[in-house]
């Protein structure tokens, strides 16, 4: 807080950390400086600037997880005591102009809406994001908003989650002018000279915004029930936030400013308790304490300047295309000019789409080409940082080309494997330098999935993970580092899930409405689709070779659905039927139907016929087997976190956001309540009891996220 020309004093935020957030501490210091400006002398005007880069963010997710552990009362405190910091800001007997001159978030552009006017920085970025983590703003956005723009333009930032461009935010009214990012302090001045001088009437401003909407209550009820049907087709399931949002709004549309606050602090606490909030808010918590720990391994290791893929094909072609696209050079070595064919063709595609989307310029796809070099040799090869084996999942192929790689490349250079199912200390067994060997599990389709698992095995060295984590975190993924099992990690709780899914086709269930019933819960897709997807063939593949690592809690036979559907060369999408019939629609899309003789293949597995399951119970006896394997997971250390896992599932399988992942819902039903279930179900085997330790934890009411 300082003192300015004209009498103004000049509010600057500037926190130690870099960024400015507007947490319960920065509130509580913004409440006591306008306290003190409020009984000084002599003040015709505070100027509210930033000191460093950006203008203002909201309060951080490591907050809000601990907000969200408070009793829903205590919850509205806390929103009240800093809402009303902004309240007597907006409330001073004089002019209060805001200099935004980098990104204003949530919090931050609910601080710059308490100013009476506001000066943006043309580079800046600025919105209401709360929705994406569960909740609505809380410090006056969706009080002030609808009285500062018209209710549409303002259902659609509160509502949408979105930011949005300087220019885009002055079209709107949010701000009044847009300047070079190098003036901003100075026009905001100026602007608010004019105000104190009487040039711009900002007490009609405050008026405005003090007051209840200018629309009739017709008005209002027609365009937030116009809204709300919009959110409620596009807002992902189980996440009510935007439609509590808009029914916020409509609400305190009617009412006098201090009223509408109050309603908002309210709404903000009711949703806080939801499930979408806090799985949402933990879920960025994981993100930041990840890339954290991914950081710090990836800091101890060199950065790989020169990569190569053994083994083009599509993935080949897609890893090739992923370190090229961040401008790390990469070999691409084949057996089969057929092949190294095929995975330049996957590269072409793939640029192809980057340049027709406007993300990549002609000119950029063809530097990006140039950086992968196909070829049938080993040449190069002594120079390469990094190489990734990619070839056929056969152990006795993979034995071969492991070994040639080895004696191609440097003494020092990282081996690593892109196996989905074969262990990497099985896979090092000819290798003369297995510390140097690890594995690099990316999944498919690799521009789009973030997941990259890095498989430690027993003699992996530190530097060798480093260097892996190192270079996924290049390649714009994100890495999760597991112990070397049977499936590692996504794969083995995806079996679990499969086995539960493949106990309830033996005992009558209907596979559509399993898929029904799992869609409803949250997965993007049910087991029966998924499966499809995947690929039948290589998803027995898969379960066999996971049940044979973990016999004492999984088990498979012939009439696995699974199974049988590849027993009767039906592949899924890629042979055009499997549980279901794949057509390509007018447009080239391919859409699933049904396949009449699918119930039939699999009635010679149902033994006592069909049965109707519940939704609840459905849901139950899919979900029930991943959690219980995810508990023993953990126990095991194949990942070093809940954070690690639950990430992975999330990134990996799209386990549904509302939920969090597996440990995060198993907290949210209560240990107690999951060890109920497995006593429930423990008749239908071992797929279904829970471990010791989970007990354990359950009996001295334990959470895997602690408070």
């Amino acid at each position: 807080m300082t003192r300015i020309e004209h009498d103004f004093v000049e509010l600057s935020f500037d926190d130690p950390r870099g960024t400015n957030r507007l947490d319960a501490a920065a509130a509580r210091e913004l409440r006591e400086a306008v306290a003190m400006i409020a009984i000084a002398d002599r003040v015709h005007g505070v100027l509210v600037t930033s000191r460093q880069s950006g203008f203002v963010a909201g309060a951080d997710a490591v907050e809000y997880s601990a907000l969200l552990q408070k009793p829903q009362r205590d919850v509205e405190t806390v929103a009240r005591q800093m809402s009303e910091s902004l309240r007597a800001l907006g409330e001073l007997r004089f002019p209060v102009i805001a200099a935004i001159s980098g990104p204003a978030i949530d919090g931050g552009l609910e601080l710059a809406l308490a100013a009476d006017f506001r000066v943006m920085s043309a580079t800046a970025r600025t919105g209401l994001s709360q929705v994406r983590l569960g909740l609505l703003p809380h410090l006056g956005g969706t009080a002030r908003l609808p009285r500062i723009v018209d209710l549409g333009t303002a259902l659609d930032w509160i509502s949408g989650g979105n930011l949005f461009s300087a220019g885009a935010a002055r079209s709107a009214g949010v701000v009044d002018d847009v300047v070079d990012a190098a003036t901003v302090r100075k026009h905001a001045l100026d602007w608010l000279t004019r105000a104190a001088s009487g040039a711009l009437d900002w007490q009609a401003r405050r008026r405005a915004k003090e007051s209840a909407v200018a629309l009739s209550a017709a008005e209002i009820e027609d365009l937030c029930r116009t809204k709300t049907t919009d959110a409620a087709k596009t807002s992902p399931r189980h996440q009510p936030a935007a439609i509590a949002a808009i029914e916020c709004v409509r609400r305190s549309s009617q009412l006098d400013l201090p009223q509408a606050l109050q309603l908002e602090q309210r709404e903000f606490a009711t949703l806080a308790k939801t499930q979408a909030a806090a799985s949402l808010v933990q879920a960025v918590c994981n993100e930041i304490l990840l890339k954290t720990r991914s950081n710090q391994r990836a800091q101890q290791a060199r950065r790989v300047q020169q990569s190569a893929v053994v083994g083009a094909g599509i993935m080949g072609g897609a890893i090739a295309y992923a370190s090229a696209l961040v401008g790390t050079p990469i070999l691409m070595k084949d057996i089969a000019q057929r092949q190294l064919d095929r995975g330049l063709e996957e590269v072409d595609q793939l640029l192809a789409r980057q340049v027709s989307a406007g993300r990549l310029t002609v000119e950029a796809s063809q530097a990006v080409r140039s950086r992968i070099a196909p070829q049938l040799d080993y040449l190069g090869f002594a120079q390469v940082d990094l190489v990734i084996e990619a070839v056929v999942e056969n152990l006795g192929v993979k034995h071969a080309v492991l070994a040639e790689v080895e004696k191609a490349v440097a003494a020092d250079a990282i081996v690593a494997t892109n196996t989905s199912s074969l262990r990497v200390d099985d896979l090092a067994a000819p290798l003369a330098r297995p510390e140097q060997f690890v594995g690099l599990h990316f999944f498919n389709p690799v521009p789009l999935m973030p997941l990259v698992e890095v498989v430690q095995g027993s003699r992996t060295s530190d530097a060798t993970l480093a260097a892996a984590v190192g270079y996924a975190l290049a390649l714009g993924k994100t890495p999760i580092v597991v112990k070397d099992c049977p499936g590692f990690l996504v794969n083995r709780l995806l079996t679990a899930y499969l086995l539960g899914f493949a106990g309830l086709v033996f005992d009558g269930a209907d596979f559509v409405k399993v898929d029904r019933a799992m869609e409803a819960f949250g997965w993007p897709m049910g087991p029966a689709y998924l499966a499809d997807v995947i690929g039948l063939d290589t998803m027995s593949h898969i379960i066999d070779i996971i049940c044979a690592g973990y016999p004492q809690r999984m088990t498979t036979t012939p009439l696995e659905p699974t199974k049988v559907m590849a027993g009767h060369q039906r592949f899924g999408q890629k042979s055009g039927v499997g549980f279901y019939r794949y057509e390509t629609d007018p447009n080239g899309r391919r859409k699933k139907v049904q396949q009449p003789d699918s119930h039939q293949l699999l009635a010679t597995s149902q033994k006592s016929g069909t049965r109707d399951f519940t939704d609840a119970e459905i849901v139950e006896r899919m979900m029930l087997p991943m959690v219980l394997e995810a508990a023993v997971a953990l126990e095991e250390g194949v990942v070093e976190s809940p954070a690690a896992l639950d990430t992975a599932m999330s990134l990996g399988l799209g386990f549904p956001k509302y939920a969090g992942g597996p440990l995060q819902y198993a907290d949210w039903l209560g240990l107690d309540k999951v060890v109920e279930l497995s006593t429930r179900y423990a008749r239908i085997g071992p797929l279904y009891r829970a471990s010791d330790e989970l007990r354990r934890m359950a009996s001295r009411g334990g959470r895997f996220y602690s408070e």
